[in-house]
């Protein structure tokens, strides 16, 4: 939300207006929070009279001691004896408009408590338009902050503060402690929604973890949990946002990862955690993992954030003519700054035929500004220098590239087929489907790009050892997602099956483990009951009407269940008999229209598909956007990180702002602030029509 979308509520006239629907708003005595109605008078203040008169004391109050009179607007002090005239180029100088704004101003810098508002059908008599209590806009603020990820201290800077005075006088933003106080009731509220949602889920979850250091060198781990409900919707919940102590490691990320499980009661239903490569993580995976195992639970497993791994490798390719990037950078940070630079550079593009090139160009230090700036050497190369020696007073020589310089990158930018990681990432990033099977027929086929660069004898030696230092890093995400576990929630996604599963994890030993789990956990209703419940034995009936032996129980169980286990394995056999089906098509949807014919496989595809082949959304590790959150995160004080960051996430993701058990109806709000800016601009356009 942009701080314009703020400025609905006011009009350059606009008067003061009684209270808005207080429905929408609930009451809070314990933080104090006034949501008190500004006074109702609609009465045009006189115009100034040249002479000396009190038309300025009406904006300052008496002090108790009737030795010093106060700016209602600022607060600022004045002697007694002080000439109005004085007070008047105060106001002039200070408050501009002030003598537009309505004459009726709030004699006390904040609001007397008020009590609970009463809802009261308006008769048809006051029902004319709706009417805007400012102290409303302290809750539009509150979003703002929100979902701009910016601390609460932000209202505390002057000119913000001014700038809504300037509007309307009558305007009190509350002070940044008690938007940080409101901040942290409405994470609380909103917290347990997420808890009631978690309840509700019939499903495995799995988690991503991330991490990220604060301006205060305040160590930070983002758990988020994801799963698939019955109608085959995937869910995505930022669970919580903690702070790692000292010395952050994988021993103290571990017990801050259970504390979260064990808050949200989930410890006994998580199937997988993606971490971020980092060894930590590993660290404390591998203990979260040793701790369920000891308490005999479903499954668990971890894996690698394929997206880290292929910008860890791709960085590894870069790593030589980093430098020269950084020169090429410098240059289009100056080309995107300049508007005469600009047009020289499209301009010269088009006359050498180098493509079209959409201005600003991407600078980030990210793989997707790394990209663009090799891209701008090897395919507009002539506009690239011509651009420099035209302007070289203001680029200066350091700019300039040598040819050794321009050679580096086109040997890298073709025997690295830079294009061909540049579209996997592309997809990754647009794919919405990234399912952890098509993560590793990406990294399968980047293994293999690896693989024939080390090979051709036409390459210089320093990038046959950057291909090595890659293949090493392929290699070590290759050794750790080699397990059963993830080859099962690979060949459930029907696009690869066990046909594109890379051979070092496509082994016979896998499928027959596979099946084992199947049968295990999934095949016989009758065998996950009683794992929920408990055994309970009790008497069955024979065809005749009298007991039955306990033994012939038991067999009865034993056929029903060699039954279901044939069943179910004639359904895991039959699915990975059929072909695959086109990459396009979307996989949560085919398993929905498909589990009527695999009943009991559609449930652990509904597991292992909420399973993430990625640690972090792939466009926040590739692209530009990363940076601006990794920005956020690290301008965030710790006072405020934790609520700002969880409410910002949960209402992007759908979740209603609550205070209390009470929603904030922000769309309600909006339109009666737009109907009131909207009046209020008609009622002027009535006035000047008739003056």
């Amino acid at each position: 939300m942009q701080l314009d979308y703020l400025m609905i509520c006011f009009d350059a006239e606009m008067e003061p207006k009684a209270m808005m629907d207080m429905s929408l708003i609930p009451h809070s005595d314990p933080i104090d929070i006034a949501l008190g109605s500004s006074s109702d008078n609609t009465t045009t203040p006189p115009k100034r009279k040249k002479t000396m008169t009190s038309v300025f004391l009406k904006y300052f109050e008496t002090a108790p001691d009737s030795k010093t009179r106060k700016c209602k607007l600022c607060g600022q002090s004045y002697s007694i004896a002080t000439a109005t005239g004085n007070l008047g180029r105060h106001l002039n100088n200070r408050h501009p408009g002030y003598d537009k704004a309505s004459s009726d101003v709030a004699t006390t810098s904040a609001p007397p408590p008020q009590t609970p508002p009463v809802a009261v059908k308006p008769s048809p008599s006051q029902s004319k338009a709706p009417q805007l209590d400012y102290d409303h806009l302290n809750w539009l603020v509150l979003k703002w902050l929100s979902l701009s990820s910016l601390p609460p201290s932000t209202v505390d800077q002057t000119w913000l503060r001014n700038s809504f005075k300037f509007l309307n006088p009558s305007v009190q933003l509350w002070p940044s402690e008690k938007y940080k106080a409101v901040l942290k009731e409405v994470f609380r509220s909103m917290q347990g929604d997420v808890k009631t949602s978690l309840e509700h889920v019939h499903s495995r979850v799995s988690l991503t973890l991330s991490f990220w250091s604060s301006y205060e060198s305040i160590f930070y781990m983002s758990v988020t949990g994801h799963w698939i409900d019955e109608n085959w919707s995937s869910h995505r919940l930022l669970l919580e946002i903690c702070r790692i102590p000292y010395p952050s490691g994988g021993s103290e990320i571990y017990a801050s990862l259970l504390k979260v499980l064990k808050m949200f009661a989930i410890e006994d239903r998580v199937l997988c955690c993606t971490h971020d490569n980092s060894e930590n993580a590993i660290h404390a995976c591998h203990s979260l993992k040793e701790y369920l195992d000891g308490q005999k639970v479903l499954p668990f497993s971890y894996i690698p954030c394929s997206a880290q791994t292929l910008n860890d490798i791709i960085d590894e390719g870069l790593a030589t003519i980093k430098p020269i990037i950084s020169k090429i950078r410098e240059f289009t940070q100056e080309l995107n700054a300049s508007l005469e630079l600009s047009d020289d550079f499209v301009q010269l593009t088009t006359a050498y035929q180098e493509g079209n090139w959409k201005l600003p160009i991407d600078a980030s230090s990210r793989w997707s500004g790394n990209y663009q700036m090799v891209n701008i050497l090897c395919k507009a190369g002539k506009s690239l220098d011509s651009v420099i020696r035209k302007n070289e007073e203001c680029l200066e020589n350091r700019m300039v590239l040598s040819s050794a310089e321009k050679n580096a990158v086109s040997i890298v930018h073709s025997y690295l087929d830079l294009d061909s990681f540049h579209k996997t990432t592309d997809d990754m990033c647009t794919n919405k489907d990234l399912t952890v099977g098509l993560a590793l027929l990406f990294m399968d086929n980047i293994s293999e790009m690896i693989t024939t660069c080390q090979k051709s004898c036409h390459n210089p030696d320093w990038l046959r050892t950057c291909a090595e230092n890659m293949s090493q890093k392929a290699r070590s995400y290759n050794t750790q997602v080699s397990n059963v576990f993830t080859y099962i929630t690979a060949v459930l996604d029907p696009r690869i099956k066990t046909e594109y599963i890379p051979e070092t994890l496509n082994l016979a030993s896998y499928i027959d483990e596979a099946r084992v789990h199947f049968i295990r956990n999934y095949a016989s209703p009758h065998f996950t009951s009683s794992l929920a419940s408990g055994y309970r034995p009790h008497q069955e009936i024979d065809e005749g009407g009298g007991n039955i032996s306990f033994a012939e129980e038991i067999a009865r169980r034993k056929r029903r269940g060699s039954m279901s286990n044939s069943n179910a394995v004639d359904e895991l056999t039959q699915y990975l008999s059929e072909s695959i089906v086109p990459m396009q098509t979307d996989v949560l949807d085919w398993w929905k229209g498909n589990s009527g014919r695999y009943p009991r496989l559609s449930n652990m595809a509904r597991d292992f598909l909420a399973v993430q082949a990625t640690s972090a959304a792939p466009e926040e590790i590739f692209c530009v956007r990363g940076e601006e959150i990794d920005k956020q995160k690290y301008c965030m004080p710790h006072d405020s990180t934790q609520s700002v960051l969880c409410i910002r996430s949960w209402i992007e993701g759908g979740m209603k702002l609550k205070f209390k058990s009470t929603e904030i109806d922000y769309e309600r709000l909006m339109e009666l602030a737009a109907t009131v800016a909207a009046d209020n601009s008609d009622k002027n356009q009535h006035k000047r029509d008739y003056s």
